[in-house]
């Protein structure tokens, strides 16, 4: 499944217009760019991370917490 939810965010990177994972992908930066700008990330790389997750379960509809 993890690899699968990869090859979608990178088809979603490289071609957003044709990109089944579109909205997930919007929704998943509209947050994380909130999180970011609020500055309540600690580190830099929780957001990726959590853009990432985000675009999981957007993708799949289960949270990614539950691994």
């Amino acid at each position: 499944m993890e690899n699968d939810v990869g090859a979608r965010l990178v088809k979603a990177l490289k071609n957003p217009q044709d990109s089944e994972s579109q909205e997930s992908f919007a929704k998943a930066l509209e947050i994380t760019k909130a999180y970011a700008s609020s500055g309540a990330a600690t580190h830099f790389s929780a957001v990726g991370r959590l853009f990432y997750d985000l675009f999981e379960m957007f993708e799949t509809g289960k949270d990614p917490r539950q691994k």
